[in-house]
């Protein structure tokens, strides 16, 4: 199984309630500085004009986690998801150097946070929090490996 957080770009309306609710789900604090784990972007390019909300692409082959040298970032082995443990990061920030999508952050504490399709909510058989929430479905989480 290889989940991962899908855009549907037309039906993208970047009204940011994906944004808000992965901040209320994950903690965030806006105000001390930390950033949201999901940002949404105007996008012109090709004649096309849209937005886009992007969080971590949960890449198969994640640099951030070959340039990690704790083990704070793994791959989840049965949903093929990036995951982290903030109690191993060591705020060096390799793992940001290393991703080419700027998808880790790091909280007040100087520790590494990331999108992790919050997986604790899936375990529980429940929606990702930036799903549950999207007013147009333009979120969905998906197998890539079904379809």
């Amino acid at each position: 199984m290889r989940l991962r957080l899908t855009l549907d770009i037309e039906k993208c309306s970047a009204c940011g309630a994906c944004a808000i609710a992965c901040m209320d789900q994950h903690d965030i604090d806006v105000l001390a500085g930390e950033c949201p784990l999901r940002r949404i972007y105007d996008v012109e390019a090709l004649e096309c004009e849209g937005w886009m909300s992007v969080s971590c692409m949960h890449c198969d082959d994640a640099p951030c986690v070959a340039g990690c040298p704790t083990g704070c970032l793994t791959k989840d082995p049965q949903t093929g998801l990036t995951v982290y443990d903030a109690t191993k990061c060591i705020g060096c920030h390799s793992c940001a150097m290393a991703c080419p999508y700027g998808a880790p952050s790091f909280g007040v504490d100087g520790r590494m946070m990331k999108c992790d399709g919050c997986i604790e909510r899936w375990k529980h058989g429940m929606e990702p929090a930036c799903v549950r929430t999207c007013p147009t479905g333009a979120i969905a989480l998906r197998d890539l490996d079904t379809q």
